[in-house]
Formats: structure tokens, sequence, C-alpha cells
């Protein structure tokens, strides 16, 4: 196994015919790993969409995929999974792969054997409005408190002050939607945040966010993925052309065609901890 997994879900790919090329007992089941697949895997260091799931098809056998993975090779022939994997990206003596979980496949998917990789397309189609919204989300929420930076913290996607990348903590995308923590720390206060200014205007803030939302949905811009090359290592990027400019953000992710695809993009902020806010996305897809 020399190569890293040719991915093809950032042209929105459902499914695919490969070869498997690497199987590593896990638990009752195994990981799966494929020369080529339409499978988007989780992140194993920031995991915010998860992995997509599906079927594996091998003659007339269906393999249920749980979950799609991050998974890396070394060059002695040990596959690690998601959370097992010892080395960090780009470590020298390891290629990066997509890995499936499926179950019962040591003993009926050997190596070299062909199937057909199927993701189920409605959670896929899920997650991608969740990861769009989410991205949209963030870059209205620097837009509606641009104003209460006493600093420059550096811009995001569309030239606002970039608080998503200064305090965001966690993100987890769900089906239509995501819930994003930011922590609202002595750190962003000598960064030059006015977190008390931030409080005061909450709900004020809220709106503008939901106002800048709808003006996006009903724009109905084009999304894409940007790649630089077709391999599960090369980087992505998601791009959106939105009335104010072309948003260009580096992300693993899989996302809508267009903004069409949403009937309503809402969000909702709760500072029920002064030092966390914890921003929650829900989309209504068309």
């Amino acid at each position: 196994m020399q190569n890293s997994t040719v991915v093809t879900f950032p042209s929105g790919s459902l499914s695919e015919h490969a070869l498997v090329v690497g199987v590593q007992p896990a638990g009752e089941g195994a990981v799966v790993v494929l020369d080529r697949t339409p499978f988007h895997p989780v992140d194993h260091t920031w995991p915010d969409q998860p992995g997509d799931s599906g079927v594996l098809r091998a003659g007339d056998v269906e393999f249920v995929v749980t979950e799609a993975v991050m998974a890396a090779a070394s060059d002695e022939g040990e596959i690690a999974a998601g959370a097992e994997i010892p080395v960090k990206r780009g470590a020298e003596g390891w290629t990066w792969l997509v890995g499936h979980r499926v179950e019962d496949a040591p003993v009926v998917l050997p190596v070299g054997t062909r199937v057909e990789a199927v993701v189920d397309a409605e959670r896929r189609a899920g997650l991608s409005r969740g990861h769009t919204a989410c991205h949209l989300a963030s870059l209205a929420l620097d837009l509606a408190i641009a104003d209460l930076w006493r600093k420059d913290p550096g811009s995001d996607a569309l030239g606002s002050p970039d608080f998503e990348s200064r305090a965001n903590q966690t993100s987890f995308i769900h089906s239509d939607g995501a819930v994003d923590e930011y922590r609202l720390g002595k750190s962003l206060r000598k960064a030059g945040f006015d977190t008390e200014g931030f409080a005061a205007t909450l709900a004020e803030r809220e709106a503008h966010i939901n106002a800048q939302l709808a003006a996006w949905v009903a724009s109905a811009a084009p999304s894409r993925i940007d790649v630089d090359g077709d391999t599960i290592v090369d980087r992505r990027r998601w791009v959106c052309a939105l009335p104010e400019g072309t948003a260009s953000i580096l992300c693993g992710g899989t996302h809508v065609s267009s903004l069409a695809e949403f009937t309503s993009i809402r969000v909702s902020l709760d500072l029920s901890d002064p030092q966390l806010l914890v921003m929650r996305t829900g989309a209504v897809p068309a």
C-alpha cells in the first residue's frame, strides 16, 4: 500500500467502483481501505463533520459502513485508524488513507476484492447543508460583531475581523445544522475584543446575523469545493460567491452546490456562561 486514497466526495460523488487495498481488524469488524472512495471521513484531529455512512457491495453481498474515518499505513504495513493513529499528518514513513468501518470484513473482504462503495445520500446531503450553514453563520457572526474590536485580530474570508479563528474552540456539524463554542476569556479581551459590549447587545447581534443569513440564502449564491489534487492529503477549500465577495476557506468537509438548496438558515446565541458563547445553527432545506 503506497498511495494515499483517491477521494471523489469533493465533486459530490456518492458511488465508486474500487479495489480493497488494506484490511485492519477492529473489534468484531474491520477498517477497510480502498484505492478510491466517495466516502468523506471524519478528521481525527478536528472532528467537526461526522464521516459518511453507507455500504460496500462485493458481488451479491452488502456490508454496512458505519462511518468513514481517517487512517494511516506505515511503511511496514501497519494500519491505524481514527484516534489510534500514532503520528501527526505528514510524518515520514506513513501514508494517509480513508478507512471504512464495517462488520465481518476480515474474512469476506480480503485485499484484492473489487467492491462498489455507495454513500448514504440523504445523510450526506444533510451534513453538507449543515457544514455550509456553519461556515455562513461564522462569517455572519464576524460581520455582526466587527465593531467590537479595538485591535486588529486578522481578517476572515470576507475581510471582517476574524473572531471565528480567534475564539472558536469546538465545532460540531450535524444534519442541517451545527453547534459552535467560542471562549470569551481573558486572552480574547487582551486581544482587543469588547466582551462586555457583546454581552450587552447579544439580541441585537443575533438579529443582525439572521438578517445577513436570510440575505445570503436569498442570493442563491453558488458554492463549491476547490481541490489541489485528488487524494485525501491534498488541500481543499470551500468557495462561495457571496454578494459581498467570494469567500474561500480551507475545509476538508462536504458542502452544497448552491445556497438555493436552503429555505432558511438561522442561529441562536447563548451566553448563559459569560465565558462561553454557544452558537447553534439550524438550516431548513429547500
